[in-house]
């Protein structure tokens, strides 16, 4: 009767944390550990700790992890408890190579040989994302509700963007037309 009861409070928990949060999270614990399994050296060693993470059931806890406890801190708080805040990745481009740091509340980007850097901060009273340069902050975006953000433009202008395919083409509109015209 007792593995019946468990069995039935684990559905349970597993159906409500599905049902309450609505949201698919990063699994940043699986993730991670993925990530660490990848960067083993040899692929037959990354095979074998592959499956022995399945069979000591190391996967399986961290997926039980992320979808009862991590996922629905990072739904409910907006920010996900295992994070790497502090990692700094190299990007490479045509322009250059960056070096973009993870913050507490968002990102800090810093093109190689230069002092200057651009943070892109993200601000949960308002729900907004926005860029500090040089002493200025600027609104980048700013969340309405599930379906659409508010975009605000370099001329000091917003316009209310959907969140779907359409939305973001007549975004890319606008500015290509704006910035055809600011060259002129």
């Amino acid at each position: 009767m007792k593995k019946r009861s468990f069995n039935l409070l684990m559905a349970a928990t597993l159906a409500s944390s599905l049902m309450f949060t609505s949201c698919i999270g990063s699994f940043g614990l699986t993730n991670k550990l993925l990530d660490w399994n990848r960067g083993v050296d040899s692929k037959f060693v990354n095979e074998l700790v592959f499956i022995a993470f399945h069979i000591v059931p190391v996967y399986p806890i961290a997926v039980m992890a992320d979808i009862l406890v991590i996922n629905s801190i990072e739904f409910w708080s907006g920010s996900n408890p295992v994070a790497d805040v502090g990692a700094v990745k190299t990007i490479e481009t045509n322009e250059g190579t960056y070096a973009i740091e993870t913050k507490a509340d968002g990102y800090s980007i810093q093109k190689e040989g230069e002092e200057t850097s651009v943070e892109l901060v993200y601000n949960k009273e308002d729900n907004s994302w926005n860029v500090e340069a040089e002493g200025e902050t600027h609104k980048l975006l700013e969340f309405k509700d599930n379906d659409k953000v508010v975009m605000f433009l370099s001329d000091g202008q917003s316009m209310e963007v959907e969140l779907s395919q359409a939305g973001v083409l007549a975004f890319q509109q606008v500015v290509q037309h704006a910035s055809f015209y600011a060259a002129r």
